[in-house]
C-alpha cells in the first residue's frame, strides 16, 4: 500500500481542494441537507417517506455527485490545467502512484462532505427509523468511491472536466438516474441505493439492480476508472502536451 501512496502529493492534494473557493462549495451542499432536513423535522415530524424522498432525491441524486464532482475533478484537473502537474511528474514518483493518492484523498473528502451529512440528516429526519440513515449513508459512502474514481479520471482526460462532471451529475444521475426507467440501470446512484436496500428495512428504499449487480459494476468502474487515469497520466510529456 505504501508503494501506491505518497504522503506529500496527499498533503497538496488536499490543501488544493480544501482551500477556500472549494471549501465554500463543498460546505454549502451538506449545509442545505441539513438545514432542509432539520426545518422537515420540525414542520412535518418524523415519516420514513419524507425522509426517503431527501434523502433519495437531494442527498444521493444530487448532493453526493456534485460533491464527487468537485473532489474528483478538482484532485488533478486544475494541475494539469495550468501546467503545475510538470513539477509534480518531474519528481521520482510513479505516475499510478500520484493516481492512487489523490483517488485515496477525493475518496476521503467525497465521503467526509456526502456519507456523514446523509447520516446525520437521516437521524434528524426520523431518527434512523428502519436503518433509513445507515442505509443512505453506506450508499452515499460506496457511490462516493465510484463517483471520485470516474470524476478524476474526467481530470486527466480532458481541460473541461468540471463541465463534463457537473453535466453527467446533473443530466446522467440526477435525471435519467433518477427519472428514466432503463437508463437507471447505468447509475451509479442505482448500483449504491443496491447496498442500501439491503440494510435498509423494510422496502422503502429500493434499487431497479440486484446486490451482486451493483457491487461488480461499482468495483468495475472505480477499478478500470482508475486504471485508466493512471495510464492517461504516464501519457503526458514534460512539455504539459498531450
Amino acid at each position: 500500500m505504501s508503494s501506491l501512496y505518497h504522503p506529500t502529493v496527499a498533503r497538496l492534494t488536499y490543501r488544493a481542494l480544501l482551500g477556500r473557493r472549494r471549501a465554500l462549495i463543498l460546505f454549502t451542499l451538506p449545509g442545505l441537507l441539513l438545514i432542509i432536513s432539520l426545518a422537515v423535522r420540525l414542520l412535518t415530524g418524523a415519516d420514513d417517506d419524507t425522509a426517503d424522498a431527501i434523502l433519495g432525491g437531494f442527498a444521493m441524486a444530487t448532493m453526493v455527485p456534485l460533491i464527487g464532482v468537485i473532489a474528483g475533478t478538482g484532485a488533478i484537473g486544475p494541475e494539469i490545467d495550468d501546467g503545475s502537474v510538470i513539477y509534480l511528474l518531474a519528481k521520482p514518483v510513479k505516475r499510478p502512484t500520484i493516481i492512487v493518492t489523490k483517488l485515496i484523498v477525493a475518496i476521503g473528502v467525497t465521503v467526509a462532505f456526502s456519507a456523514i451529512p446523509t447520516l446525520l440528516a437521516g437521524f434528524v429526519l426520523n431518527g434512523n427509523a428502519n436503518q433509513l440513515a445507515v442505509g443512505y449513508a453506506v450508499a452515499a459512502a460506496v457511490a462516493s468511491v465510484a463517483y471520485s474514481a470516474v470524476f478524476l479520471l474526467l481530470g486527466t482526460v480532458t481541460r473541461h472536466a468540471v463541465i463534463a462532471g457537473l453535466v453527467y451529475a446533473l443530466v446522467w444521475e440526477t435525471f435519467f438516474g433518477s427519472l428514466v426507467a432503463g437508463a437507471r440501470k447505468l447509475s451509479v446512484q442505482q448500483w449504491a441505493l443496491a447496498l442500501a436496500q439491503k440494510v435498509a428495512d423494510g422496502d422503502v428504499i429500493t434499487s431497479d439492480v440486484g446486490l451482486a449487480t451493483g457491487v461488480i459494476l461499482l468495483l468495475a468502474v472505480t477499478v478500470g476508472a482508475t486504471w485508466y487515469a493512471g495510464r492517461k497520466l504516464r501519457t503526458l510529456t514534460l512539455a504539459g502536451e498531450e
